[in-house]
């Protein structure tokens, strides 16, 4: 019996059991992955307090290394199933107890699944244009997908690039009008309409992209330093549908002080529907997580 089990050890899910472990509360962490989940896919982060720049492996070292020195748990098990109401869990065909529970699963970008995509993850190619725009100055750069997300950070590639190609398998963009009329403004940004992206190339780092005319059928090479990839984001929440509230795309649905649907039961990090995800406020999330869980165990006698 734990008093709190906190499921992901991302950024949210460290700072969560930072918190807990502070707050003297037996604590432990189950995680898929290895300690940092999906962040470490960035080589570098630039945009955290305290850092000009820093590895990400070197970031998530020193929060393991302090979650670890308050005696914190943590395994790395792939969780089946999950019992809100007994607040159990179960991985790796254990079954494992608390008071609470925190859920800090994290998103993952869909990818494209074409070929160099995977190899040149962290080499050029990239999910966030907060955290790796600065990387780019004055570079060529594709950005891959249509909606107000794409629409928003090639804006702010263009800051740091170039160029920005926005490419896109329709004839136009769906993102909201107004920002349409500020891209077409931007003499920084191309449009690349009616395509698709059918290979990411390069030796070392992203040098070029095969894309293929939908329209014509006709197959060109791009060449570019980056490419970012923005057609959406998938929660990691399968194993709770029917058991919180989740919006329609699967995050989680939460209040400000991290309280879900279920009673006890916290969420913290991508996994939960907010404005910005970026790991300043994944980690505030956990924080906050932390001491609503903590509240609450109080309220219950702990």
């Amino acid at each position: 019996m734990f008093d709190l089990i906190i499921i992901g050890a991302g950024p949210a899910g460290l700072t969560a059991a930072l918190y807990a472990g502070r707050s003297r509360l037996n604590t432990l962490i189950l995680e898929k992955l290895s300690v940092g989940g999906r962040i470490l896919m960035s080589e570098h982060i630039e945009n955290y307090p305290g850092f000009s720049t820093v590895t990400t492996q070197e970031l998530i070292r020193r929060m393991e290394e302090q979650v670890r020195a308050l005696d914190v748990k943590i395994e790395v098990v792939q969780v089946e199933g999950i019992d809100i109401e007994n607040k159990t869990v179960t991985a790796d065909g254990k079954v494992y107890k608390a008071q609470a529970l925190i859920i800090a699963t994290g998103a993952k970008p869909r990818m494209l699944n074409c070929p160099g995509e995977t190899r040149f993850t962290g080499k050029g190619v990239s999910y966030c244009a907060t955290c790796d725009a600065p990387f780019f100055k004055e570079k060529h750069v594709a950005i891959v997908g249509g909606g107000n997300a794409v629409a928003e950070e090639a804006i702010y590639l263009a800051r740091f690039a170039r160029q920005v190609s926005i490419v896109h398998r329709r004839d136009e963009l769906r993102a909201s009008a107004i920002l349409q009329e500020k891209l077409k403004e931007n003499k920084k940004i191309k449009f690349v309409l009616s395509t698709v992206v059918t290979e990411i190339k390069g030796a070392a780092k992203v040098e070029s992209i095969s894309v293929k005319n939908v329209l014509t059928g006709e197959e060109k090479n791009l060449t570019c330093d980056g490419v970012f990839i923005y057609i959406g984001y998938d929660p990691d929440t399968e194993f709770l549908k029917g058991k919180l509230d989740l919006n329609e795309s699967g995050f989680i649905i939460s209040t400000e002080d991290m309280t879900t649907s279920g009673q006890g039961v916290f969420a913290c990090g991508d996994c939960r529907k907010k404005t910005l995800y970026q790991v300043v406020t994944a980690c505030a999330d956990g924080a906050i997580a932390a001491d609503s869980a903590y509240r609450y165990l109080a309220s219950k006698g702990k």
